[in-house]
């Protein structure tokens, strides 16, 4: 399994991003997908997640309307669009799977903390005031 994340760059403050996650996998139905993203000097932190089925969950933060995941399961592909970008947004955003064809835990951001298995090496995304 490998995944690359890629749209990231540097934006202003107020702007909107579209981050891309492609996944190679022969069956992108049986993964859960999330981002994740890590700021200089702290620890990286879920920001979303989706399953197969296209059930979102959203970190605390996150959940406050300026960030939205998808996925093309045709295309391989789980999107992280971020909406009115702030400069604390700036870090690295990583996408991450995991083998979960049949969610039976009701998918938590505890949860998708800790179960990634696979990492992409992570897009920059730096927003300046």
């Amino acid at each position: 399994v490998q995944l690359q994340a890629f749209g990231g760059g540097l934006v202003q403050a107020g702007d909107s991003l579209k981050l891309s996650c492609a996944v190679s996998v022969s069956t992108f139905t049986d993964y859960a997908v999330g981002w994740f993203r890590q700021a200089p000097g702290k620890e990286r932190e879920f920001v979303a997640a989706i399953t197969w089925s296209g059930s979102s969950t959203y970190a605390e933060d996150s959940a406050k309307g300026r960030f939205a995941i998808s996925r093309d399961n045709a295309r391989n592909t789980v999107w992280l669009q971020v909406y009115n970008l702030k400069p604390e947004d700036t870090a690295v955003y990583y996408c991450a799977t995991y083998f979960d064809p049949s969610p039976t835990v009701a998918p938590s951001p505890d949860h998708y903390s800790h179960v990634m298995v696979y990492w992409g090496k992570g897009t920059q995304v730096t927003v300046s005031s």
